[in-house]
């Protein structure tokens, strides 16, 4: 069987997504990881030192590294104090050269959604592709704008395996948009850029759509158990509301923190240089015991500083 190429147009798999998403095949598209459809948006639809697109910081890295790699111009419109959109900022940096526009909600690292009247603002008033980086939708109230293809044909949404579903070592990403821009991306993606393994063990993980949805449920107390441990504890400033499978924790001394949980084995996300993000560590939920292990650890450096 493996001695055979998969299928690249990965239609079983397909199927699967298009029955618990609700939306037909041809507004799917596959990614190796969500990182590949980024790249892939960029390479489809930014022309190297002419067109720009439009990030809103803090947010996940990977747009502005992709943009760097395409030579594509990167305009910054910086999210507001409370992690919300700067819709007049952006709104007046988009041109006629303005390929793409970046929103992810939830967002990273701040891990708050943001408002559904916001991207529909932008939706409707910038003309080019609006992507909602959909990563942490799993883990949010929010609705998914999935729906919403047939009534905004600028919209394109990714989301991943890698989060609610566990899956992050089989490196799949999704992107949902209108048939006419899935069909570029086909043309552009390379023939077999999903294995046949890959394939294979996303169809029988997709069967478990009960079980995930339990899991999901069960890591959300755990996130909100987590935050008012975080709110006890002498050297946490501020623990921000989490749409997401992660807290974003103020701290004092955050980088030193940083270095004494390394030295334990618990590596967290560093993000105190990040505008908006001072003295903030990013701490994504564990398993119950390696969140004990966490909170222990942190006593511990509580206890050194005493000394």
């Amino acid at each position: 069987w493996y001695n055979r190429y998969p299928d690249p147009h990965q239609q079983k798999l397909k199927q699967s997504i298009s029955f618990i998403k609700n939306i037909a095949t041809e507004n799917i598209f596959l990614g190796n990881g969500s990182d590949e459809c980024i790249d892939l948006l960029f390479r489809s639809f930014c022309e190297p030192k002419k067109d720009n697109v439009i990030i809103c910081p803090p947010t996940y890295g990977m747009y502005e590294v992709s943009a760097n790699i395409n030579d594509v111009e990167i305009r910054k419109a910086p999210l507001l104090e409370n992690f919300q959109l700067d819709l007049i900022h952006l709104e007046n940096l988009v041109d006629e050269n303005t390929k793409l526009i970046w929103i992810c909600s939830p967002n990273n690292p701040t891990g708050n959604s943001i408002k559904r009247e916001d991207i529909e603002t932008v939706l409707n008033n910038c003309n080019c592709l609006v992507v909602i980086d959909e990563a942490y939708i799993n883990f949010s109230k929010q609705k998914s704008f999935v729906q919403e293809l047939i009534d905004y044909p600028n919209l394109v949404i990714l989301q991943t395996l890698s989060k609610a579903w566990g899956l992050a070592a089989l490196r799949l990403g999704m992107a949902f948009a209108s048939t006419e821009i899935i069909a570029v991306l086909n043309k552009v993606k390379p023939p077999y850029n999903i294995n046949q393994a890959s394939q294979e063990l996303a169809v029988k993980a997709l069967e478990e759509v009960g079980q995930v949805n339990d899991m999901i449920a069960m890591l959300v107390d755990m996130r909100n158990a987590l935050a008012e441990v975080f709110t006890q504890v002498p050297i946490v400033e501020k623990v921000y509301p989490s749409d997401a499978n992660f807290l974003l924790v103020k701290v004092k001394d955050a980088r030193k923190l940083y270095e004494f949980l390394l030295t334990k084995g618990i590596v967290v996300r560093d993000r105190s240089n990040v505008k908006l993000c001072d003295d903030c560590l990013r701490i994504t939920i564990g398993t119950e015991k390696e969140n004990t292990v966490l909170v222990d650890a942190i006593s511990s450096w509580m206890l050194q500083l005493q000394a």
